[in-house]
């Protein structure tokens, strides 16, 4: 089993996930590995603990710059280097991504997500960037960006616009991270989510499953994340979609349990973080999602695509929240 760093278990009559507890690896994967009732029992009893338990924060994201990213990341379908047909396309204007930001809020996001396919931000891209954070706040929305790699200054400038969140996703463990992206570090990684934390701003890091990993890699993701200094405020949980042109398009489904099993795991360790049902949901039934949702979910994107993948549409998550009797979470997180 793989190593981490030491620490003992939590006491059992108290969630773990205090900035005070280091996970290891081994007693993660013993919560992990706990009989599926026990499990989900002990994810519910944090989640309670710590939220209202039919509450469901609404994000919705927008590809601001889609396609054409120099990256190798092996499931995605913006990769200039993979055939997946995809067409890249200039940064939008401003007032279009206000436009769509509007008819979010309307529709009950209160959370905007902005992503562009950049390793990192160029210098001349970054007034556009941050006219986007301004109007987007000026709208009563929190405010969240995805763009890459990002150092310090760029931070700093983004924080000071009013940028609440900034996603950038470990995807993996770092042992198998190389078998998915090659083109920048593991470390590189949790540098830009460093000079994120830094600066004040919020983070939102997850993972993707299902791309072949062994569950010992997924548990290791989670720790990881448990592990950073202070863990994300947003960890979203992603499910492989397999995308024609990409080295992962036959990637074997990752079974629902498994899955449900990670929602979970990341709702113990990480107690007082939204936990994002993310990509992949319209390959969920609706008795999936509620599983999630019983497991700890309390945030999903809303909206018909996630960047360049079909997602759910308003219609469809309204009536699972009617059938659940879940409502929205408000922008103060009640």
């Amino acid at each position: 089993m793989r190593s981490s760093t030491e620490a003992g278990p939590c006491p059992a009559a108290e969630p773990c996930g205090g900035p005070e507890h280091r996970w290891t690896q081994e007693t993660a994967q013993a919560i992990h590995d706990l009989p599926f009732n026990d499990l989900i029992f002990q994810a519910q009893v944090t989640h309670r603990a710590n939220f209202d338990p039919n509450r469901v924060q609404l994000s919705r994201l927008l590809s601001i710059k889609t396609g054409g990213c120099p990256e190798d990341c092996a499931y995605c379908s913006q990769s200039a280097r993979h055939a997946s047909g995809l067409s890249a396309s200039r940064l939008m204007e401003v007032r279009q991504v206000l436009a769509e930001a509007r008819k979010a809020r309307d529709a009950g996001a209160t959370r905007y997500c902005m992503g562009a396919a950049w390793r990192s931000p160029k210098e001349r891209d970054m007034a556009t960037i941050i006219a986007m954070v301004e109007g987007v706040k000026a709208l009563g929305m929190e405010t969240c960006m995805t763009l890459g790699m990002l150092d310090q200054g760029q931070a700093q400038r983004l924080k000071q616009a009013g940028l609440d969140y900034y996603n950038h996703n470990i995807d993996t463990s770092e042992q198998y991270y190389t078998q998915i992206i090659t083109t920048r570090s593991f470390a590189d990684r949790l540098d830009t989510l460093a000079n994120v934390r830094d600066s004040g701003i919020k983070l939102c890091c997850g993972g993707i499953v299902g791309m072949g990993e062994h569950p010992l890699d997924r548990v290791a993701m989670l720790v990881t994340l448990a592990n950073l200094p202070e863990p994300p405020e947003s960890v979203p949980i992603n499910m492989l979609i397999p995308i024609d042109g990409t080295p992962l398009a036959d990637a074997e489904p990752i079974d629902p349990i498994a899955f449900v099993r990670m929602i979970a795991l990341a709702r113990i360790m990480m107690p007082r973080s939204h936990v994002r049902l993310s990509a992949g949901r319209t390959a969920m039934s609706d008795e999936m999602q509620a599983l999630c949702f019983f497991a700890g979910a309390n945030s999903i994107f809303v909206g018909d695509t996630l960047l360049t993948a079909d997602n759910p549409g308003e219609d469809a998550d309204s009536a699972l929240f009617r059938r659940l009797g879940i409502q929205p979470m408000e922008r103060d997180g009640h």
